[in-house]
């Protein structure tokens, strides 16, 4: 532990790499507000809180909804007084099937939470870290490699993505001036339970299954928290974790 004495907020908090990176968090001395839309998920996350490291606090919310947000945030205030790291890890798929078929409800539902619950998690730790003393914090968004060389039939998925990876920059040049560092963290086939088809086998661009190798989320999360603990006058803007032999390279 650092004994640093800094809070984190981390949406999607209750599995996968939102869980590996909320507990990498704590353990170093982060006091860490866990959200997620289902409590019993994330306070299992916080029952696996490491002793002599920070506080865990799990709030129920829906990045997807803007006065959840508002409430998520109001809470984290209330309870910790500033907030200096944010990590947008919520977001979902879409089932794989050919866009024509994709029901926009589903669409706009992907939209609502992979790319619009971010900008409202953003919105909300902007102002605080704006406001906050001393003044500051970090931001970093869970973008994914799929933004760059897409998976057949994920086109809302890739979209937001690729959204979010134009939203990094934009906010890592408002928060010039602020103290406020905006980074953006890749990641290709972290084994968690999203993805653990892999390793039976998957769809590929050219039509065939393939098992695709996976890394331990505990690499995802050491990445994270190396980010995190660089001074804000120091930023990894984007930064790219994967599976080596994963099928990414060349991939189409």
């Amino acid at each position: 532990m650092t004994g640093h004495n800094r809070v984190a907020l981390v949406t999607g908090a209750g599995t996968g790499i939102g869980r590996a990176v909320a507990l990498a968090l704590q353990a170093d001395g982060y006091d860490v507000v866990l959200a997620g839309r289902r409590s019993s998920e994330i306070e299992a996350t916080a029952a696996l809180a490491k002793a002599g490291g920070g506080l865990m606090l799990p709030v129920a919310a829906d990045v997807a909804d803007e006065a959840s947000v508002k409430a998520l945030f109001e809470r984290a205030k209330s309870a910790f007084g500033r907030l200096d790291l944010l990590f947008n890890n919520a977001g979902i798929f879409a089932p794989g099937v050919p866009l024509e078929e994709l029901p926009i409800a589903t669409w706009r539902r992907v939209v609502d939470i992979n790319l619009t619950g971010t900008v409202l998690c953003c919105q909300e730790a902007l102002r605080m870290m704006k406001s906050q003393h001393p003044r500051g914090g970090r931001i970093i968004n869970n973008g994914s490699i799929s933004a760059y060389s897409p998976r057949p039939n994920t086109a809302a998925y890739t979209a937001t993505k690729h959204a979010i990876a134009g939203l990094t920059k934009a906010l890592a040049l408002e928060g010039r001036g602020h103290r406020i560092a905006c980074s953006q963290i890749d990641i290709g086939n972290a084994a968690t339970d999203l993805t653990a088809a892999m390793a039976a086998g998957i769809k590929q661009p050219g039509g065939h299954i393939m098992v695709e190798p996976r890394m331990d989320v505990a690499h995802v999360a050491s990445a994270v928290l190396y980010m995190a603990n660089l001074p804000l006058e120091t930023n990894v803007l984007f930064m790219t974790i994967k599976a080596t032999e994963m099928p990414f390279e060349g991939r189409g």
